[in-house]
């Protein structure tokens, strides 16, 4: 018997899912709630966080914590890593394989369980870059 309970995929949920699972821009709740709303006119932004909470402890999404920053969201659940522009704070997905090695690395240098790694790079993009060129 599973011991995790199932989750309960309300009509809010799956929207939110399959918003978020279309687009590779990693959006704010803010910015979610507004695709969402395309389709689902009442939803609150409250809800669209809440849900947002429930499918990321779930594992069905993946929470962008960035500190200073608002939190983003990825509808990409496989292991890869991200880029971080630190002006305008877009998030991309670096398209590259995962280093291999490093958990174990990691685990034996430090003696702990590694479940895993989240690896983010952090630059300016090139729009950025740009646009302090130009001023």
């Amino acid at each position: 018997m599973d011991p995790t309970p199932k989750l309960r995929m309300t009509t809010q949920r799956q929207v939110i899912m399959e918003e978020l699972r279309k687009v590779k821009t990693h959006p704010t709740a803010g910015e979610l709630c507004q695709m969402v709303r395309e389709r689902l006119p009442r939803i609150s932004l409250g809800t669209v966080y809440r849900n947002l909470d429930i499918l990321s402890r779930s594992g069905l999404i993946q929470k962008i914590d960035v500190a200073g920053q608002e939190m983003r969201f990825d509808g990409d659940i496989r292991d890869h890593y991200h880029l971080r522009c630190l002006d305008c704070g877009r998030v991309v997905d670096v398209e590259m394989e995962l280093l291999q090695g490093l958990d174990e690395q990691v685990a034996a240098e430090s003696g702990w369980d590694i479940f895993g790694h989240r690896l983010e790079f952090v630059g300016s993009c090139g729009d950025c870059r740009s646009q302090r060129t130009v001023n």
